[in-house]
C-alpha cells in the first residue's frame, strides 16, 4: 500500500463496517425509493417553482445521495480488523494522554460507523494529534501544532483497545 493509499485508509471495527453496510443498503433502497415517491407526488401537484414539498424532497434527495457517496468512500477505503493490541497508539485504540498538562481520554478512529451513542471524543489518525502520537507507547512524549501554530505537548498515560 502506498503512502497516499495509507492516508485515505480508515480503520473500522467489524461492527462499524457492518453498521455502515446496513445503512448503505437502507439508503440505496428504502430511503431512495421513499424520496423518489415524494418527488413524484410533488411533481403531480403542478408548478414546481412554488412547491415546498418538491423542494424539500429534492433537498432530502441531495442529502441522502451525499451520505451514500460518503459511506461508499469509507467502505472502499476501510481497513477492517479487530482492535489492535494496546501496546502502542494505533487506530482503534483508546488513549489516555496528558495534553498541555490536562489528562484526556479519546479514541483514535473515524467517527463514521461508530454509532451515535459514543460518549468519548474521537480523533482521526490524520488529525494533527493523531499523527503526532501514532506508534507511541505508554510514557512516551510528542507534540503537535494547532492550526494557529501553537505547539502542544502530549504524554501517553494509558492505551486500551476499543471494543465497540
Amino acid at each position: 500500500m502506498s503512502d497516499e493509499d495509507e492516508e485515505k485508509t480508515t480503520w473500522l471495527s467489524p461492527k462499524a463496517f457492518e453498521r455502515l453496510n446496513k445503512e448503505l443498503e437502507e439508503r440505496t433502497t428504502t430511503i431512495r425509493n421513499e424520496i423518489g415517491q415524494k418527488i413524484k407526488e410533488a411533481r403531480a401537484e403542478g408548478d414546481l417553482s412554488e412547491n415546498g414539498g418538491y423542494q424539500a424532497a429534492r433537498e432530502a434527495q441531495g442529502k441522502n445521495e451525499g451520505r451514500i457517496e460518503e459511506i461508499q468512500y469509507l467502505l472502499e477505503h476501510a481497513r477492517v480488523s479487530a482492535p489492535p493490541a494496546a501496546d502502542k497508539v494505533a487506530a482503534g485504540t483508546i488513549v489516555t494522554a496528558e495534553i498541555a498538562g490536562d489528562e484526556e481520554r479519546f479514541l483514535i478512529a473515524s467517527r463514521d460507523g461508530l454509532g451515535d451513542d459514543l460518549d468519548i471524543e474521537v480523533y482521526p489518525e490524520s488529525a494533527p494529534l493523531g499523527q503526532s502520537i501514532l506508534g507511541l507507547t505508554v510514557g512516551e512524549e510528542a507534540s503537535y501544532k494547532t492550526p494557529h501554530g501553537k505547539t502542544i505537548p502530549v504524554k501517553i498515560v494509558k492505551i486500551e483497545p476499543y471494543e465497540g
